[in-house]
């Protein structure tokens, strides 16, 4: 649509709700994919449709599934991911490097970026709850508000907030990471009783059901110590009392007719059964096949992630989760397996692929520079297979599952011990049995069943890794626990403060 603009259209990014003036000569095209365009000359809120603006805060979730901004910001500073650039591949002014290096700045552009998605997707959830929506729609908005605003808590510590009643002119409140995870837990305790107690379905659900709600809360208050610490970089002090929570938020899941997939990948199929909460209705997973998958396999990769050597070594050779091949002749699944990718790859006729830069076979290694490394190091990870993905998830049950029993091992009360729950998970998963648990296990573990999902950082943060060292990160300053905050934001937002370190 071209429009002359004869207004100012108030464009609200989050925290640094910007104002762009648009002189009356100027055409500008507004992309109209949610059919959400209000313009209001007197700067006050105008109510829109409740229901097309709870499906445009359902599309939203699509930014979820790209490779870079939310899920870089989770994946790569951690120990089970890494960005190689490839000659001038993934080079990218070096943002991915600055990621894994926890060596950022408040300038880099993913760190805003994802500050200003996140704060408007809240922000269109304020708008929802303002245009008289139904009870339901309302829960919903509520829990997709907490769910945003999780990530805005986590991972810059403060969170800018406005009611859609107050004009461009007046600046963001801004909630301390505690009062954020107090507004955040009552949006979803507040949700439940209005929302659907929908059981699994095959492929999952599009939209936010009490099980949502209940996964969301196991996630708060196993990190509840994390965010309501004094220092944001610890020590962290785990309450029994909201161990017990996350137990019981965990229960209520499994109440709702949740359980573990009784076949791993089936999990990231468009046939699972029992395990996906909530999936994205917009987005797709295949940013993360292309992200990792070589140049000459099919579907040719954009040859990017790969794990690190000693994150792949956690696994025991036994456990599924780990991967599984197709057969030498093509007639599973196809040329490219299921979970780490290493060693010879496969075309769809069981053939062995050749890297058509090298002429040599290729051969995925478990070492892999940061920088300049070739095409063939390291090891991929594929959970959505080309040829049978799902929705992309954005809540499981095998989350909620490997919440419950942390919160156990840190001393929650549950009729279960923490090692029956741990090999009742392996005992589906085909690992074998563990003799013990403790809270360095409960870390591998989650390794193990959540990799690439989205979890790392946040665990690694919760169980005092995230400041050490790993391979070719060497950084180990607190101070990146949190995210800056852009300074964008900073010079916008007067009530926003830079978090130390920066």
């Amino acid at each position: 649509m071209i429009m002359k603009m004869k207004k100012a259209i108030n464009i609200i990014m989050g925290g640094a709700f910007i104002l762009t003036l648009v002189p009356a000569c100027t055409d500008l095209k507004v992309n109209e994919v949610d059919s959400i365009v209000e313009e209001n000359a007197g700067g006050g809120f105008v109510a829109g449709n409740p229901t097309d603006l709870l499906s445009s805060a359902y599309n939203d979730l699509g930014s979820y599934t790209d490779q870079a901004n939310i899920y870089a910001l989770l994946e790569q500073p951690s120990d089970e991911m890494i960005p190689p650039t490839r000659g001038v591949d993934w080079g990218d002014n070096g943002v991915w490097r600055l990621l894994h290096t926890q060596s950022w700045d408040a300038t880099h552009s993913q760190v805003l970026g994802v500050w200003n998605q996140l704060n408007s997707f809240a922000y269109k959830c304020n708008e929802i709850l303002a245009s008289n929506p139904s009870p339901q729609q309302a829960a919903e908005a509520k829990v997709l508000r907490a769910l945003n605003m999780y990530y805005v808590m986590d991972f810059y510590g403060q969170v800018p907030f406005r009611e859609v009643t107050e004009g461009v002119d007046v600046d963001p409140k801004v909630l301390s990471r505690s009062e954020a995870f107090d507004f955040i837990v009552k949006d979803l305790t507040d949700a439940l009783a209005a929302l659907p107690n929908d059981g699994p379905m095959v492929g999952g659900r599009s939209t936010a059901t009490q099980a949502a709600a209940n996964a969301l809360l196991s996630r708060l208050y196993l990190n509840k110590a994390v965010f309501t610490a004094a220092d944001a970089a610890g020590p962290y002090n785990f309450d029994a009392g909201d161990m017990t929570k996350v137990v019981q938020y965990a229960d209520a899941v499994a109440a709702s007719g949740y359980d573990l997939e009784d076949e791993y990948f089936k999990i990231f199929s468009n046939s699972s059964e029992k395990e996906v909460i909530l999936n994205s209705v917009a987005g797709t997973p295949q940013n993360r096949w292309f992200m990792t998958l070589h140049y000459d396999q099919n579907p040719s990769g954009w040859n990017g992630f790969t794990t690190l050597a000693d994150f792949y070594n956690k696994f025991d050779k036994s456990d599924p989760r780990i991967g599984n091949y197709p057969a030498p002749d093509g007639s599973q699944f196809s040329g490219i397996g299921r979970g780490f990718l290493i060693g010879q790859q496969y075309k769809d006729d069981g053939s062995a692929l050749v890297d058509s830069r090298t002429q040599k076979p290729l051969q995925f290694t478990t070492d892999v520079p940061l920088a300049g490394a070739a095409t063939d190091k390291g090891i991929r990870a594929i959970k959505y297979h080309p040829s049978n993905a799902g929705k992309y998830i954005m809540i499981r049950y095998g989350e909620v599952y490997m919440n419950k029993l942390e919160a156990i091992v840190r001393g929650g009360s549950s009729s279960q011990s923490a090692l029956d729950v741990v090999n009742n998970l392996r005992a589906k998963r085909g690992a074998p049995a563990l003799a013990s648990i403790d809270v360095s296990g409960v870390l591998d573990e989650r390794g193990r069943e959540l990799y690439w999902e989205g979890f790392r950082r946040d665990d690694q943060i919760r169980f005092g890794t995230f400041t050490g060292t790993w391979e070719s990160k060497t950084t180990t300053d607190p101070s990146r626990v949190l995210f800056p905050i852009p300074q964008q934001a900073l010079d916008s937002n007067p009530n926003l403060t830079q978090n130390p370190g920066y």
